[in-house]
C-alpha cells in the first residue's frame, strides 16, 4: 500500500462527560484526590475554560471578512490596525502565549470594518497555535477575503511554555511577520508599515 493512500482515521469526538473524567485522571495522576471539596467542580471549570479558550474551531475567519464596503472616495492607502492584544495556546505545551498583532493591508477595490481584523485575529488565535502558523493564517484569511494589493501582518508574544517551565526565560518577546503583494515586494511599504507600528 502506498503512501498516498494510507488514510488516517479521525477519532470519534469526544463528550463533555469523557473530557471532564480526563481532568478528573490529570488530577489524580499528579497525586491528587478529584473527589476532595476543592476540586470537585475543577474538571467542569476546566472544560468551561477550554471551550472559551479554543472557541476559534467554530469560527470562519473569511466568512468575517466577507462584509466588504466599496464607497470610499476611491481610498488606496494602508489600512493598519495595531496593538491588537489577542491570547492563544501554544500546540506544544498547551500553555498561554499572550501578545500583540499589528495587520494592515493596501486596498484593492474594497475595504472592511476595522474590528473585523480584530475578529480574525481571535478566530485563528484561540486555537491551538504555532505562533508561525497564527501569522500565515492571519495574512492568508486577509488575502483570501479582500484580494488587497497587499498584507502586513506582525505578532510579538511572550510564551509560558518558557517563562513559566523549562529554561524559566521571562520578557522574552517571539517575534513573527508576514507579508504579501506591495509590502512584500517594496521594502518602502513594508519600512512604512514597521515605522508605523513604531518599529
Amino acid at each position: 500500500m502506498s503512501a498516498e493512500t494510507i488514510q488516517l482515521k479521525q477519532p470519534e469526538a469526544a463528550t463533555r462527560d469523557d473530557a471532564e473524567e480526563a481532568v478528573r485522571t490529570l488530577l489524580s495522576y499528579f497525586g491528587e484526590n478529584p473527589r476532595r471539596e476543592g476540586l470537585v467542580d475543577t474538571p467542569r471549570r476546566f472544560v468551561d475554560a477550554f471551550e472559551e479558550f479554543l472557541a476559534g474551531y467554530d469560527e470562519d475567519p473569511v466568512a468575517i471578512l466577507s462584509r466588504t464596503f466599496e464607497e470610499v472616495e476611491g481610498y488606496q492607502d494602508i489600512v493598519l490596525m495595531r496593538n491588537i492584544r489577542f491570547e492563544s495556546h501554544c500546540e506544544h505545551h498547551i500553555q498561554p502565549m499572550i501578545g500583540t498583532a499589528h495587520v494592515a493591508y493596501l486596498p484593492a477595490e474594497r475595504v472592511v470594518g476595522i474590528s473585523k481584523l480584530a475578529r480574525v485575529v481571535d478566530a485563528f488565535a484561540r486555537r491551538l497555535q504555532s505562533q508561525e502558523t497564527l501569522t500565515n493564517q492571519i495574512a492568508n484569511a486577509i488575502e483570501t477575503a479582500l484580494k488587497p494589493r497587499g498584507v502586513a501582518v506582525l505578532l510579538e508574544a511572550e510564551h509560558q511554555c518558557i517563562s513559566t517551565r523549562g529554561i524559566h526565560k521571562t520578557d522574552v518577546a517571539c517575534v513573527t511577520r508576514a507579508m504579501t503583494g506591495e509590502f512584500l515586494a517594496d521594502p518602502k511599504a513594508e519600512e512604512r508599515f514597521l515605522r508605523l507600528i513604531g518599529k
